[in-house]
């Protein structure tokens, strides 16, 4: 290439190729803009060592490489860390020209060519086309949305947005409860309906309304021998789950799943009872494999059983992942169905008659509702004081033993119950909780904040309750908050173009530097505010509607983590397929330019968040 350096500015031949107006954002413009921005640019070139923008400076031009690298270092009073890297493709300097502030100073790594937009003509544009300025004002929320427009098909986009109320519902036909049940039979068939709602209830009822279906009248005369002519009331069950109109219809697919049932009540705040959804409903418009998986665990009568249906997990996942189903609901769905397989194991080794005197605890992920993949097994037991069982170690052995064989592995750390260690009575859990505050090492607090993720999934819920209450009193303890606070500042991952990080070849770490700093620091800040909400995205709301997070970061943070979930899946999914381990790091080399920006901006959420975190907690970086 012939060319004549002038100021940093290149007067460039007819032999370098033009700016790329087919990838994003540069796709949003119309014909009009692109040519505008086409006449409009220049070209630059800076030799490798070169500042090209200050941290906090404003810039006369955005920048987009055209060959080199330009690392973008991040200012701060400990001294400068490495964000990322940009190449080829990659635009910078947007922010400076808009706010006037550049976010980082950005070097040149090694002699850089690139395109210059002027300041004037990108703020013309953004003045001109509300998407072209949406795609950097609204960052991360429009970025996935154009990320998940190139891979989502029809049919799950219309399962993701279409509204339960939307739906063909059935109508809600009600009955008495003394209604013969000939009757009731009737006018199903009349209504077209395969349920009815009973109203009235026995005194032993907690719930007025209670619904039955029409396999239910059939079992009460072939198998129970009941009389036509006895009443439905008793056949009712209750409570009756019921699901929001405003719900997107996948939201409704997790209900059903996590509840084992097949249809569910319709309710607005303002209209009340609108009808019922059933399964059918959902499926015509998108036919779940979670359905079939669902079906499998509805018949199991083995483990081996229990076994097979598991083993389609996998399969489910990479199938809504592949068609760009949103990450929150994707975690709901699986979380249901792993509940579903935890239900089922615990009652194979468990007895019936000692059920109730003992709660599955899930942990970690899985307790958060955020497990997809199966990872470790993170688990605990609450027993009932006093209750003293032989079997017991025996049975908790074997638990493992099949949830190893299901392909959940054990726990590296012991965290699961057949470590004596994670199965205690609730005032043994009451005591534990308590050495847990006081005693400050890594270990203890590492334990701790796996056990705030806790959930009930099988057995007797009401024994976690007070244990449940004392970790919630832990929120009171600013000392210790503090200090689990603290370990979101342990891990800095940068971003570089090439996946090297800190002169590792084997990409970015995921979890350490932006998924664990986010879901930690969430926790934490929920511990804090009072928050009983499990699940990131749930407790993030929470935490916006408390006000201990500010409108920004509770709209980035739940987006950030979002990205870095989807990415680090898309990467393990890969890694199976290729038969090699999962685990939690990425190649941003091998991401789409607009995946490696989205990337780009998730970090910055994390950093925020991290800055919000010492803030809050008056704590001092390091």
């Amino acid at each position: 290439m012939q060319a004549s350096l002038r100021s940093g500015r290149l007067q460039a031949m007819d032999s370098v190729p033009g700016l790329d107006l087919s990838q994003p954002p540069f796709d949003l413009l119309d014909a009009g803009q692109q040519a505008r921005l086409r006449a409009a640019v220049d070209m630059g070139f800076h030799p490798a060592g070169t500042t090209i923008l200050t941290a906090g400076s404003d810039s006369p031009h955005v920048h987009v490489i055209l060959k080199g690298v330009v690392r973008a270092w991040d200012e701060r009073s400990e001294g400068a860390t490495l964000f990322a890297d940009f190449g080829p493709g990659d635009l910078f300097g947007a922010w400076a020209v808009i706010a006037g502030r550049a976010r980082h100073r950005y070097v040149a790594e090694e002699d850089v060519l690139d395109f210059l937009v002027p300041a004037g003509v990108f703020r013309q544009l953004l003045a001109d086309n509300p998407a072209f300025a949406a795609f950097f004002h609204e960052g991360l929320s429009l970025k996935r949305r154009i990320a998940a427009g190139d891979q989502q098909p029809s049919e799950l986009s219309e399962l993701m947005l279409t509204r339960v109320r939307d739906a063909q519902l059935a109508p809600a036909v009600r009955i008495a409860a003394a209604t013969p049940i000939r009757e009731a039979a009737s006018r199903m068939r009349e209504a077209r309906v395969d349920c009815l709602l009973v109203e009235g209830r026995r005194e032993a009822d907690a719930d007025p309304l209670g619904i039955v279906t029409r396999t239910d009248l059939l079992d009460a005369l072939a198998l129970d021998a009941r009389p036509p002519d006895a009443a439905v009331g008793p056949l009712a069950r209750r409570p009756v789950i019921a699901v929001r109109a405003n719900d997107v219809l996948f939201q409704a697919l997790v209900t059903m799943t996590e509840h084992h049932i097949e249809r569910v009540l319709v309710d607005d705040d303002a209209e009340g009872v609108l009808g019922t959804l059933g399964m059918a409903e959902v499926l015509a418009h998108y036919a779940s494999h979670s359905h079939l998986i669902s079906l499998r665990l509805e018949r199991a009568a083995t483990l081996d059983d229990v076994s097979a249906a598991a083993r389609e997990m996998t399969t489910l996942v990479r199938h809504l992942h592949a068609q760009g189903a949103r990450m929150s609901y994707l975690m709901e769905l699986v979380s249901a169905l792993n509940g579903r397989i935890l239900g089922h194991v615990f009652d194979a080794v468990v007895p019936a008659a000692l059920r109730d005197r003992a709660c599955l605890l899930a942990l970690g992920s899985e307790g958060r509702r955020e497990q997809i993949l199966k990872t470790d097994q993170d688990n605990a037991l609450v027993l009932e004081d006093g209750f003293e069982w032989d079997g017991l170690a025996d049975a908790m052995q074997r638990f493992g033993d099949a949830l190893a064989d299901i392909g959940y592995p054990p726990c590296p750390g012991g965290v699961m119950v057949r470590n004596p260690a994670w199965r205690l009575s609730v005032d043994g859990w009451r005591d534990r909780i308590e050495h847990w505050r006081h005693d400050r090492d890594p270990e203890s607090a590492m334990a701790l904040s796996i056990a705030l993720d806790a959930r009930p999934v099988a057995g007797n819920p009401a024994l976690f309750e007070p244990v449940g209450a004392a970790m919630r009193a832990l929120g009171r303890d600013e000392i210790l908050l503090r200090e689990l606070a603290r370990s979101t500042l342990a891990f800095s991952t940068p971003l570089t173009l090439f996946g090297r990080m800190r002169g590792s070849a084997e990409g970015i770490d995921l979890k350490k530097g932006g998924i664990f700093p986010l879901v930690h620091g969430i926790r934490v800040l929920a511990l804090r505010h009072g928050v009983s909400r499990h699940n990131s995205f749930d407790r993030c709301a929470a935490l916006m509607q408390a006000g201990a997070l500010s409108s920004e970061l509770g709209r980035d943070v739940p987006q950030a983590l979002a990205v870095m979930m989807r990415m680090r899946l898309g990467a393990q999914l890969q890694a199976l397929a290729d038969g090699r381990d999962a685990d939690n790091r990425v190649d941003p080399a091998r991401l789409r330019r607009l995946d490696r920006e989205l990337l780009r901006d998730a970090l910055r959420v994390v950093n925020a968040f991290k800055d919000h975190l010492r803030d809050s907690f008056q704590l001092r970086a390091g």
